[in-house]
């Protein structure tokens, strides 16, 4: 959260100009409060895996925050009980006429597919139109921030020669960038692909600015519209087993598969494993919660009204 201090405080640019957000007096006193309105599309098969994952990242916040879930009606989920989905999940027609704060689309195990052939592109996109006017800020992982990439700007995604599997270096590009207040310069995230979007492609968009790089991984995060979009290449909100888990499930099914890079502690996968993305994993998130949600989101959604006094 941010520290408050008097308007005139010398202090104030001394910090502003090391990164650190500070609120001033007369900008604090002006502040209503509210619930944050989150929305979370899921699509991954086992949604409520991924639902521990990303709210034990939204959890670690000040802020309170009201989540929904939001699943694809034109799809049919083999992994996930029916009866958790109509308890739990709506539908487009649910909420399309809504607005939030913030919301996240999730990745999907339909790389290998064209866009168009995914049986819920159709109604996806229409989710994704609609995010542009009712939601504050989203943020699209992995296989839907290249689904973002390519809906909104036309970049197509590219395969890779082989699996992109493991823990992998990155570095920060933007040193002034909101979404990485408190990042070393360079960090550590998850990757579990075999697509990759192009870092050529991205640059020849304006709106478009990419935030953080890795030599093997390619392109990581970018930012589009000045923060109204994000688009995260990886899994940060892996947990500790998860490439574990899903380097066994390939393994059983008889995929060629290598072992996850920078991963198992001396590349041995019956070894410890080594968790070395879980803080920047938090920090990114509470970034994104409260520099470009909570503190751009107007506090009545619906008219647009900004956080005032009354």
């Amino acid at each position: 959260m941010p520290i408050k201090v008097q308007d005139n405080l010398p202090a104030k640019n001394v910090l502003e100009n090391e990164n650190i957000f500070v609120m001033t007096e007369s900008r604090a006193t002006g502040q209503n409060i509210r619930p944050l309105e989150i929305l979370i599309l899921n699509l991954m098969p086992k949604k409520e895996e991924t639902e521990v994952q990303l709210l034990r990242l939204l959890s670690n916040t000040p802020l309170q925050l009201n989540i929904k879930f939001l699943q694809m009606k034109s799809h049919i989920s083999k992994n996930t009980e029916a009866t958790h989905l109509k308890t739990f999940y709506n539908v487009f027609d649910d909420i399309k006429d809504l607005r939030f704060d913030g919301m996240i689309i999730t990745g999907a195990p339909v790389e290998l597919m064209d866009f168009e052939e995914v049986n819920y592109w159709e109604e996806l996109t229409k989710v994704m139109e609609w995010s542009k006017h009712n939601v504050t800020s989203t943020f699209h992982i992995c296989w839907g921030a290249q689904a973002g990439l390519y809906y909104h700007y036309g970049i197509k995604k590219h395969m890779l020669k082989e699996k992109l599997f493991g823990i992998y270096r990155h570095t920060k590009i933007y040193k002034h960038e909101n979404l990485l207040r408190g990042f070393d310069d360079h960090f550590y995230a998850p990757h579990s692909r075999y697509t990759e979007v192009s870092r050529y492609d991205i640059e020849k968009v304006p709106d478009l600015n990419i935030l953080s790089m890795s030599d093997k991984a390619g392109v990581y995060i970018v930012s589009g519209q000045g923060g109204k979009q994000f688009f995260v290449m990886g899994h940060s909100e892996y947990e500790t087993d998860t490439l574990k888990n899903e380097y066994l499930r390939d393994i059983e099914k008889g995929i060629k598969i290598k072992i996850p890079e920078n991963y198992f502690k001396n590349n041995n996968p019956k070894g410890e494993i080594t968790a070395q993305w879980k803080a920047h994993s938090s920090l990114l998130y509470s970034n994104w919660l409260n520099y470009y949600v909570y503190q751009i989101t107007p506090y009545d959604l619906y008219t647009g009204r900004a956080k005032t006094k009354k």
